[in-house]
């Protein structure tokens, strides 16, 4: 058996290579735990899967796959207790079947963490350009194999499954979960190579009967006839036979009903849990304090770079009941402004596009990066935008880092705005909040006079859960903030589609306030594209209410600002959102300038910035060991901004699902357009002289008027 080592740490023990990588042990210990480290996400669910580098003694820079097991359910423990945890098993898997000549990327150490209810981690060497047997096993079900692999021989894959199935079983395997998911294959090799992973379910006999290698081989989850009996004829060198033929249809109709309906009564049942039991954390997060009450369960996610509230569904019920006299004081005000709100929003509608419009108000937000200022003062700037929103932390001691960076790009002729968010500890200690507003406004005030006032206030891990909450804490900050000369009060900040809750802020009985511009956290993200409708409401018609509330609230000046917007991408627990709505880097890309066209086009939102410049999981530029990676959206937003100050003429009349973005700049037309899905073809008044892409690439140019347009928007100049 390959030689290793256990070791042991505060706070950690495992097992390791001898070599290079022993040497690396305990120091690599919490970089390798820690998913704040991944290059790269190679699976979001259950457990999570990422790729990072290591510097091994002798070898340089090296990637390697981690995966991280969770064991917070009392099943699990009790499995961890008693059998080691699941990156243990994966280990001792490991080391036998390299021991049996069997394929898997080389194990290089385990990890327990100390507590029972604490992560595990599995890593093993990552191997670039491999194909999980899934998408292959997809194509073959849907008869796409040709158009998706078209040098992949269905025959031979089969084959490669097969033998390798075989090998585990005459090895003394039965794996346990032979999935077409846990086969990873290199399709540069022919026939192809295959590696397994997923190893923690495999357990090793004496010997593996017919049953138990049919209820492997069965999970593969091949749906046609014809495919199931090249598998099986392959398995068994010829034709198998006739009791197997027969256990196979039983087990793999069995199994892969029994999926079918877990799946539905899991997500059933799961509204009901999600009701009663508090949401699962992620293993990096911290505990809520001990004995914090039902509105003091949040805290703050690093990875995300947001509060996460432990606070289930039930505890929250509980605690709007407990404000139910504030509701419904809140209520009153909805209902009082409903008449004058829908009346403005059907004036706004019947005028929209009634006039040219300048393209005008594209913003990023920013964070500091004081390991490396000048990398993100040089993304600005080559970025080509000079409307900036600089989130400060008010419950934090020291903004020295804010208050350089802020002082570098008022320097520079950035204009410069900024965010006062909440936490829980500011809303029950008003004059602590008071504190902060004064240290900040007077720190940062001389840089900028746009202060937004609040951070998605209808979310309660942000610590607000009524909205005496949020008057209280706006007032105090209000009376601060108008000391100081010129500076203007944007608020309320609700996030996502909820027009009921600003209505319910800017009508407020009694209220003192005043917001020089209604700001609004306009996501989108849970509708995907941002064409589609929410309640009847896409993104004009939600940026056409949120001006309508401007205009019809008490409390505002009707001047309507986004600050803050994104599509979280797939990256693990950095994407605050969620996986169920992540979208891939191209996508995110496709969508904000099609937000971007669609939400300023209508003339009547006079700033949008995009959350945020730098960061994992929704960032404009992704941090690294080797600095910042450029992302697609950044490209795109840099070519977006080239049409800045430009004439926005209005839509050009196209089919169903097909936009034209018409404008005027310097004596030049210039449309942009694309789809909502698919693609189609859409016709120009001219040929066009000059195409390029999302990303500011030049295209070959069209002949005649007639373009083909697709989710990524495209441009075209025109005499």
């Amino acid at each position: 058996m390959t030689d290793s080592l256990e070791f042991r740490s505060p706070g950690f023990r495992g097992e390791v290579r001898e070599g290079p990588w022993r040497q690396m042990v305990p120091e690599a210990l919490p970089l390798l735990a820690d998913p704040s480290r991944a290059r790269e996400t190679l699976h979001w669910g259950r457990n999570y899967l990422w790729v990072t580098e290591v510097e091994v003694p002798g070898r340089g820079v090296e990637s390697v796959v981690v995966k991280q097991f969770r064991h917070e359910t009392l099943r699990r423990r009790v499995d961890r207790r008693l059998r080691g945890s699941k990156a243990e098993r994966s280990w001792r898997v490991a080391l036998a079947l390299e021991e049996e000549g069997l394929p898997t990327p080389d194990p290089l150490v385990w990890i327990d963490t100390d507590r029972i209810d604490g992560p595990a981690f599995y890593v093993s060497r990552y191997l670039e350009g491999l194909v999980e047997a899934r998408s292959i096993v997809r194509a073959l079900n849907a008869g796409t194999e040709d158009e998706s692999f078209p040098d992949l021989d269905p025959v031979e894959l089969l084959s490669v499954l097969a033998d390798l199935a075989l090998a585990l079983h005459e090895g003394g395997f039965w794996f346990r979960d032979y999935s077409s998911g846990n086969v990873l294959l290199d399709l540069e090799k022919r026939p192809p190579d295959p590696f397994l992973v997923d190893l923690n379910r495999a357990r090793r006999l004496p010997r593996v009967g017919l049953s138990r290698r049919l209820r492997d081989l069965c999970r593969m989850p091949l749906e046609r006839p014809e495919h199931q009996n090249l598998l099986l004829s392959a398995y068994f060198r010829g034709e198998p036979p006739r009791r197997a033929r027969i256990l196979y249809r039983l087990f793999h109709r069995s199994f892969h009903g029994r999926h079918r309906w877990k799946r539905r009564i899991r997500g059933r049942l799961g509204k009901v849990r999600d009701l009663l039991v508090p949401r699962k954390a992620y293993p990096h997060l911290p505990r809520p304090p001990s004995g914090a009450s039902r509105r003091d369960r949040a805290v703050w996610d690093p990875l995300s770079d947001q509060p996460h509230q432990h606070a289930g569904r039930l505890d929250k019920l509980l605690v709007r009941l407990g404000d139910v006299r504030i509701h419904l004081k809140a209520l009153r005000g909805i209902l009082g402004a409903a008449p004058g709100l829908w009346s403005a929003y059907r004036r706004l509608q019947s005028e929209l596009h009634a006039e040219s419009v300048v393209f005008d108000g594209l913003g990023v937000c920013v964070r500091p990066r004081p390991e490396d200022p000048e990398s993100l003062i040089r993304a600005l700037e080559e970025l080509g935008i000079r409307r900036v929103l600089l989130r400060l932390h008010p419950w934090a001691e020291e903004h020295g880092a804010e208050e350089s960076l802020a002082r570098e790009l008022h320097g520079r002729g950035f204009d410069l705005a900024y965010s006062l968010p909440q936490r829980r500890e500011l809303v029950r200690d008003l004059r602590r909040w008071r504190g902060a507003v004064e240290e900040l406004a007077e720190r940062f005030a001389p840089y900028g006079r746009h202060f937004q006032v609040g951070q998605a206030i209808n979310r309660s891990k942000w610590g607000i859960w009524n909205l005496e909450e949020y008057q209280r804490l706006a007032e105090t900050a209000s009376e601060v903030l108008r000391r100081h000369r010129g500076v203007q009060i944007l608020g309320p900040a609700v996030i996502d589609f909820e027009p009921h809750y600003t209505a319910a802020v800017l009508n407020w009985p009694g209220s003192h306030l005043r917001f020089d511009a209604l700001a609004s956290l306009l996501y989108v993200d849970r509708r995907g594209a941002p064409e589609n409708t929410q309640a009847g409401f896409d993104t004009v018609d939600k940026v056409l209410l949120a001006k309508a509330l401007a205009i019809s609230g008490r409390c505002a000046a009707e001047r309507s600002w986004i600050t803050e917007v994104n599509w979280p991408l797939w990256e693990g627990p950095h994407a605050p959102a969620g996986r169920h709505v992540a979208v891939d880097e191209e996508t995110a890309a496709d969508y904000l300038v099609r937000y971007y066209l669609l939400a300023l086009g209508t003339g009547h939102v006079e700033r949008v910035y995009w959350w945020q410049l730098v960061a994992r999981g929704y960032g404009l530029l992704a941090p690294g060991e080797d600095g910042l990676r450029v992302r697609p959206a950044y490209r795109a937003l840099a070519t977006l901004a080239r049409l800045e100050g430009a004439t926005f003429v209005g839509p050009d009349h196209t089919p169903e699902g097909l936009y034209l973005y018409r404008f005027r700049d310097e004596g030049r037309q210039i449309f942009v357009g694309w789809s909502r899905e698919g693609s189609g073809r859409a016709t120009l008044p001219e040929s066009p002289q000059r195409t390029w892409g999302r990303d500011g690439e030049e295209l070959s140019i069209p002949e005649g008027r007639d373009v083909t347009l697709g989710p990524s928007p495209r441009y075209f100049q025109l005499p």
